[in-house]
């Protein structure tokens, strides 16, 4: 199996930055997308569980009623796709049985064969957490899912723009979350860069890896 070279990746990650100014005007081909929203399936969670949801936003209606809930900023309209991460809400033992019951159809396997990863799971989450941390732990999860997206839009040289800054009650509200069991955690807005955002070239301020990095 072929694989990028060492040179490669980091070219793509220099390359990336939080985009402030998308081209309204480019989108992204649907091949490219459906690649982008296979990488997302394919991101690792605790125990398998996927706690989340993905909601694609589109349709430019419903982005110029999020674009007040999001300060104004310009990439919610302006970019080619938006994608909202929701944690699911009161993680329960219905959602472990879900995965359970998919692990069994997908591998082959007995769900009774899985009664002990059932047993860990539904120990370790549901039971030994309550609502609030269970609703905490869900919308984590949700940030694994989220860089994973943002590495794979590079890898893709497709631009994309993680975003914290919006009202979650509104957006909530908005997208009728609550009704299905969701609360938003974070935004990334996709697309291509307009040649005049200025934050396309500037130097990347990271800390010296013997800042960051303890070696033992």
């Amino acid at each position: 199996m072929s694989s990028i070279n060492r040179r490669q990746l980091l070219d793509q990650l220099n390359w990336r930055y939080a985009t402030k100014q998308f081209d309204p005007t480019r989108k992204i081909s649907t091949e490219d997308w459906l690649a982008l929203e296979e990488a997302l399936l394919l991101t690792p969670s605790s125990g398998g569980l996927q706690p989340w949801n993905f909601i694609v936003v589109t349709n430019p209606d419903v982005r110029a009623r999020l674009s007040p809930a999001s300060y104004g900023q310009a990439q919610i309209t302006d970019a080619s796709h938006l994608v909202i991460f929701a944690g699911k809400n009161s993680f329960s033992e219905t959602d472990v049985d879900s995965h359970i019951n998919r692990v069994a159809e997908v591998q082959g396997v007995s769900v009774e064969n899985l009664a002990p990863l059932r047993g860990m799971l539904v120990g370790g989450i549901v039971q030994s957490l309550d609502v609030a941390a269970r609703d905490a732990w869900a919308r984590n999860q949700a940030y694994i899912a989220l860089g994973n997206l943002l590495t794979s839009a590079a890898l893709l040289g497709i631009d994309a723009c993680p975003m914290e800054g919006f009202d979650r009650a509104q957006y909530d509200d908005i997208l009728g979350l609550p009704a299905k069991g969701l609360s938003s955690a974070a935004v990334v807005a996709l697309g291509y860069r307009l040649a005049t955002d200025k934050y396309a070239n500037a130097r990347k301020a990271r800390f010296p890896k013997e800042q960051v990095f303890t070696r033992i």
